[in-house]
């Protein structure tokens, strides 16, 4: 039996209100994109925030997309002049593009981004129209109309009227 690992569906959700959706589109954990790491956080009852560490880029080299409940993380990193004199002995810090996709529930907007000390946050606000909401019905008692009451018998069911 093989044991199926839906942590890549939990990590790049927000609102998680699209989960089954997502089955579809799930590839191979082991295939799961793991640069820029990232938290995804809920800040309130309706308030979202995706950190991401972005060490390194500016934030001309940053974009930042929202289209069809897809918000679009992209990094592309300037060229450097190779003419600066250096010669790189061991080079660890990485300088690739990259481009993070996050799927987001129905209602979901994006409220700001901001980039300090090379964390990107991106605030995310659920504004769920007025009309979707639940709203409580009012259950009405009139005085002068009889309770019924229902019991039910092995064989059949009968009516009883208590007054």
């Amino acid at each position: 039996m093989r044991n199926v690992d839906f942590s890549p569906l939990y990590r790049s959700t927000v609102g998680f209100d699209r989960l089954f959706n997502l089955l579809d589109t799930v590839g191979q954990p082991e295939q799961a994109p793991t640069y820029p790491p990232y938290n995804i956080e809920r800040t309130g009852e309706n308030d979202y925030q995706i950190t991401m560490a972005v060490a390194g880029f500016g934030e001309n080299e940053l974009s930042i997309e929202a289209h069809a409940n897809v918000l679009t993380v992209r990094g592309e990193k300037a060229e450097e002049e190779a003419d600066d004199g250096r010669e790189y002995l061991y080079r660890g810090i990485a300088k690739r593009a990259f481009e993070r996709r996050f799927q987001l529930a129905d209602h979901m907007e994006v409220r700001g981004a901001s980039l300090k000390n090379g964390i990107l946050h991106v605030a995310l606000l659920r504004n769920i129209p007025e009309a979707m909401k639940p709203r409580r019905i009012a259950i009405e008692t009139r005085d002068g109309d009889q309770t019924r009451m229902i019991a039910a018998d092995v064989g059949k069911n009968s009516e009883k009227t208590a007054a």
